[in-house]
């Protein structure tokens, strides 16, 4: 009897030990967190297999920052695919009119420029070696696209969006040892079309933003497009205007392919954080999910239908997608099934102190989410969001980040 007896409380033993390992792969005590989070903020710790160890407010809707670009990123997964690329076409019509038209490239910068129009040069020299009118194409996306909470200023995250876009929209300048205006950038022309904007902005150094009034973000890229094409030698005898591409009697003479994928984007989506980049993407994924012309309102459309049939988030407010609207709100509960659908993805986000995460600050807002590391390559995801204005998040990522480490 006692023989059979001491089976059966080893055999209870073992049972719960194995429930326990089952049910949680979490032993700390994360509790200290509680009286560091307001009413205004919400944390939420979980293990590998899907238990909350530690949560609190994590159902009332708070503005995320810039974390939100995770999701974004997830959105453009999902109706772009990660293989996905960008591309500009180049066009010529029978009266000799070089067309350009853009598809929302979030990475034109002036080294891709010059590339692309010296490939371009190569089948134009002989044949077109002249050219009329520059003519831009823009309608890809509807104008004036309008993202919720950027304002006029000199801060490239107030960047506007657009279909045919360089350099983020954005010119780097600086005063040379003469006192004279030139690019803070060897591989950019400051280019006269922009010097007066240079001159009225009064800095000795900085970064102004292009406006999308009077076509201005499109305009410029036509003048650094043609200051590339006078740099390969092709001559131009007319004038840079906007107008559309006519397929079916237009030519196509070189389309150009981005170098880099949709997951190489979203990963320096992540590492920079950068507000022009989100917001393409989201008005892309729009695009292909309602056709053109690309607008916000197409963008938030196919996230909301992602997030509710994918994600099974049904309260979620998307404004935008990268985070600087202040009416963005979600809660910890949904972020979390937002980073449990990026754990495959989980290595474009910035890494520090065995933490792969995304930060996000507005004024009164500081916001984190990610991965804990551990070393048998577990990921224990978290969210971290604090809308109470003041208040530093330092405290409790130092809690986590201890009881993991």
């Amino acid at each position: 009897m006692l023989k059979l007896a001491f089976k059966f409380s080893s055999g209870l033993l073992l049972f719960l030990l194995l429930f326990v390992k089952t049910t949680t792969l979490y032993c700390g005590n994360l509790d200290v967190l509680e009286h560091l989070i307001g009413d205004r903020d919400a944390v939420l710790v979980a293990d590998p297999k899907g238990h909350i160890v530690f949560s609190k407010n994590v159902d009332i809707q708070l503005i995320p920052a810039s974390t939100l670009k995770i999701f974004t990123a997830l959105v453009a997964i999902h109706y772009l695919g990660s293989d996905y690329k960008f591309f500009t076409e180049f066009y010529m019509d029978r009266h000799s009119n070089l067309k350009i038209k853009g598809y929302g490239d979030p990475l034109l910068i002036s080294e891709t420029v010059a590339e692309m129009i010296h490939h371009l040069s190569m089948g134009l020299r002989g044949k077109y070696s002249i050219i009329n009118d520059l003519i831009l194409d823009d309608s890809y996306f509807g104008l004036p696209t309008v993202i919720p909470g950027v304002n006029v200023s000199y801060e490239p995250y107030d960047a506007p969006n657009g279909a045919l876009c360089v350099n983020f929209n954005t010119v780097n300048f600086k005063r040379n040892k003469n006192g004279v205006y030139v690019s803070a950038e060897s591989q950019t022309p400051l280019l006269p079309f922009i010097l007066p904007r240079v001159k009225a902005s009064q800095m000795d150094h900085g970064r102004i933003v292009l406006s999308s009034q009077k076509n201005e973000i499109t305009r410029y890229a036509g003048q650094l497009f043609l200051y590339f094409l006078k740099k390969e030698g092709i001559r131009f005898n007319g004038s840079i205007g906007l107008g559309k591409v006519q397929k079916e009697a237009d030519k196509l003479i070189y389309r150009y392919v981005s170098s880099f994928s949709l997951i190489q984007t979203l990963s320096k989506l992540l590492e920079y954080s950068n507000n022009f980049i989100a917001n393409q993407l989201l008005i892309t994924a729009g695009v292909k999910a309602y056709g053109p012309p690309g607008n916000l309102d197409k963008g938030i459309r196919a996230a909301l239908i992602y997030a509710k049939n994918i994600l099974e988030i049904d309260h979620v407010q998307i404004e935008e997608g990268s985070g600087i609207s202040r009416k963005n709100r979600i809660s910890a509960r949904d972020f979390y099934k937002i980073l449990n659908a990026f754990i495959p993805h989980y290595f474009l986000m910035r890494q520090a102190d065995k933490m792969y995460f995304k930060t996000g600050t507005l004024k009164g807002i500081h916001t984190r989410a990610g991965y804990i590391k551990k070393k048998n390559g577990e990921l224990y995801p978290f969210v971290m969001m604090i809308n109470t204005p003041g208040k530093s998040p330092k405290p409790m990522m130092d809690i986590i980040q201890r009881e993991f480490n």
